[in-house]
């Protein structure tokens, strides 16, 4: 018997939805509806100071409103800081991760000029990496917060040696079904964290243990999040976790080409309600049909 394929729509309980996030929920949505497929809704919390109960009732009351339906229950990253640290564990026994005491002040000061990852910060210029275990034990014991970085160049030879091939990933195409094979380059982000100082784990390391504890075979997401998947296909061979397909779909701006975002109260869904907006009329402003 074929399995259905898995999507999920994972928005961060941190403020508003806002017409972006509806585009993003309605793509996946609809694919899985296309696609005959399971609908799944996760929470990505582990942003314990952000992230709030009030902004979670309301994203979810947005989405009902929006005719979306999920199964249940909701996993929320916040109840599985226990599971991410046995991944860590996994990288650790691999000798691939070290910690950096470094503040993003000390980190930006030190950074070569110019040299960023994709995200836009400065690339880690590799402040702490070698910190003798001596070091590292007595910085510990004294209390000081560290995060937890990838040593790139060791992961991509262990990464190497587990998949030999050149390391990829496949993009859909949900119109044509066509699917292409794009190259994967995760060492422009440097030794990237895989768990922040003040959670025990990342957006990265997260994302790829509950997408393949939930079974997830296609994850779509805004293009915002695609250079991202250069760390993802490398921690998924690193854990030995199945590839899902991916498709980045196209983000929504506003007259001066700024990506929409909930720090600048883009449009929120909870204000287009109010002012009388319907489902349908959100789908036409995020520039997608009826399915």
């Amino acid at each position: 018997m074929t399995k259905r394929p898995v999507f999920r729509f994972a928005p961060s309980p941190n403020g508003a939805l806002h017409l972006g996030h509806a585009l993003s929920a309605l793509v996946t949505h609809d694919m899985a509806r296309k696609m005959d497929g399971r609908f799944l809704l996760r929470v990505e919390d582990i942003d314990m100071e952000r992230c709030r109960p009030e902004y979670e009732a309301q994203m979810l009351d947005d989405l009902a409103w929006l005719g979306l339906t999920w199964e249940e229950p909701v996993r929320r990253q916040s109840e599985h800081f226990e599971t991410y640290a046995q991944a860590l564990g996994k990288l650790e026994a691999l000798d691939l991760l070290y910690p950096c005491f470094a503040s993003r002040k000390e980190i930006a000061a030190h950074a070569d000029a110019g040299q960023n990852d994709p995200d836009g910060a400065p690339l880690y210029p590799g402040l702490h990496k070698g910190l003798s275990s001596d070091e590292n034990s007595a910085r510990k014991s004294a209390g000081e917060a560290f995060a937890l970085r990838i040593d790139m160049d060791k992961a991509l030879q262990a990464a190497r040696a587990i998949y030999p091939e050149t390391l990829t990933f496949r993009e859909l195409d949900p119109v044509s079904g066509q699917v292409k094979t794009i190259p994967a380059n995760p060492a422009r982000w440097g030794d990237a964290v895989i768990a922040r100082k003040d959670v025990p784990t990342s957006y990265h390391l997260s994302v790829v243990v509950d997408d393949a504890l939930q079974g997830v075979t296609h994850v779509t997401r805004g293009q915002d999040l695609y250079a991202a998947t250069d760390i993802h296909r490398l921690l998924q061979v690193l854990l030995a976790l199945p590839e899902p397909l991916y498709h980045h779909h196209a983000l929504l701006s506003d007259e001066t080409g700024r990506k929409l975002s909930k720090s600048h109260k883009d449009k929120a869904l909870a204000s287009l309600r109010a002012g009388g907006a319907a489902p349908q009329d959100v789908r036409a402003m995020a520039g997608l049909a009826m399915p």
